[in-house]
């Protein structure tokens, strides 16, 4: 079983395919952030951007004109 779940990570963002487009872009600044300071990963970046959706941390604005 995957914590947290799917269900509650859409009730975050109400798309799969945003879902995981948001993982990716986090991950890859965690990621970038870490290199640029010679730090080792404590937390997997995925595992850190997701944990970040779940508790609500990052906040999801679709422009208007989409």
């Amino acid at each position: 079983m995957l914590y947290p779940s799917l269900q509650s990570l859409l009730k975050q963002v109400n798309s799969r395919y945003l879902l995981v487009n948001i993982i990716a872009r986090r991950s890859r600044d965690i990621s970038n952030a870490y290199n640029e300071r010679d730090e080792i990963y404590t937390e997997k970046p995925v595992s850190k951007a997701i944990a970040e959706i779940a508790a609500g941390e990052l906040r999801v604005t679709i422009p208007d004109e989409l």
